[in-house]
């Protein structure tokens, strides 16, 4: 299917007030206010229980968003994981219809297609920064919903998490061979890498990692960060916090829609509903920004101790990792079309990086890695 542009956000004047409008979450001015424009209802199914209040609130911005800027003329109602399918079943809800549209992952369904774990992250690949370019100006939006087309869905940025950390575990990993045989929680490619490195690898929703964290069913878990991880209480799990997380170095989350549905929308609330994903891909990326140091404090007195993951495991991952995305090239036709060229701006943003970000973040981060 022929897509208009999917990146322009300013394109017309409705997209353009829309866009100040979020800019200024207490302006209520609607952007739409013609009365001949449809009523619309739709549910939105998340992958997120509501204590996780920056990626739920990511779709709640989304649906507030979306009332102020028709006049309450078109309005999603959110749902919490489990409300109305598990968190981990968002696309299958999309897919059939049940909801139209959804705040998820989209490497939560890399077992539909492997190439769905571009939308999100690929471990060692893109940071933020980079994956934000990648996605609004390096081809990233229109090459993911060529995928999600298959899935009679349509998706667009709706949040990132910033780097993520390595994650908590019950005892040390200094070396390859105390990963084998480990049980942690940890889904995407990450967890493919891992199982090549002999961990038992299982993948759970956010609001079941505790329990399964505490009662020992498995070994360490990862998730977000800091201040997610707080809320889940994982640190009552468990004491090592490892870092860095090189399996999510930037993660997006998508806010997925109903082919159909979005069809059958006037051009106008296309435009609204674009525009409200990317303030919600801003503002949530900001939040984590504030909230992760403040909850990394916390931890760390309430006595969380701080792990680096050691050399030898982190070229072991590189290597796997490394290894794994060239056979799923191979393997997977829809993988190798993606991965190619995102290879190519992987290599030529990181030359630029390299020089423009990375060697002033080193030489100013030094003296802190060193004293932790």
């Amino acid at each position: 299917m022929k897509r208009r542009n999917i990146l322009g956000y300013a394109a017309t004047g409705v997209a353009t007030a829309a866009a100040l409008a979020a800019c200024n979450p207490q302006n209520t001015s609607p952007a739409v206010q013609s009365d001949s424009l449809p009523r619309v209802r739709w549910k939105m199914a998340t992958s997120w229980p509501t204590s996780l209040d920056t990626l739920y609130g990511a779709a709640e911005l989304i649906a507030e968003l979306v009332s102020k800027l028709t006049d309450g003329r078109f309005t999603i109602q959110t749902f919490a994981a489990g409300e109305i399918v598990p968190g981990l079943q968002v696309l299958d809800a999309i897919q059939q219809g049940t909801v139209e549209c959804g705040h998820t992952a989209s490497y939560y369904y890399i077992g539909k297609n492997p190439a769905l774990t571009f939308g999100t992250c690929v471990p060692f690949g893109l940071n933020t920064q980079q994956q934000m370019a990648w996605l609004y100006h390096g081809g990233g939006i229109e090459a993911m919903n060529k995928l999600y087309a298959d899935f009679n869905t349509i998706a667009f940025p709706a949040g990132n998490s910033g780097a993520q950390m390595g994650g908590w575990f019950k005892r040390e990993v200094n070396n390859i061979a105390d990963l084998n045989g480990l049980k942690m929680r940890i889904p995407g490619l990450g967890g493919e890498v891992l199982s090549r490195l002999g961990v038992n690898v299982q993948v759970l929703p956010g609001g079941e990692i505790f329990l399964a964290l505490e009662r020992g069913a498995i070994d360490a878990a990862e998730f977000v960060g800091p201040y997610d991880d707080e809320k889940l209480g994982l640190n009552n799990a468990a004491r090592l916090y490892y870092y860095p997380g090189w399996w999510e170095p930037g993660s997006s989350f998508d806010l997925q829609i109903n082919l159909t549905a979005w069809n059958r929308l006037p051009t106008e609330y296309q435009e609204i509903l674009k525009t409200a994903a990317s303030a919600a891909n801003i503002q949530t990326l900001a939040k984590y920004d504030v909230q992760n140091p403040q909850a990394l404090k916390r931890l760390i007195d309430g006595g969380t101790q701080l792990k680096a993951f050691s050399p030898e495991i982190l070229q072991a991952s590189l290597a796997a990792t490394t290894d794994l995305l060239e056979d799923m090239a191979i393997r997977n036709s829809s993988f190798r079309d993606i991965y190619e060229p995102w290879k190519q701006f992987r290599d030529s943003i990181r030359q630029w990086h390299a020089v423009g970000e990375f060697a002033f973040s080193n030489f100013v981060s030094t003296p802190i890695l060193e004293g932790l």
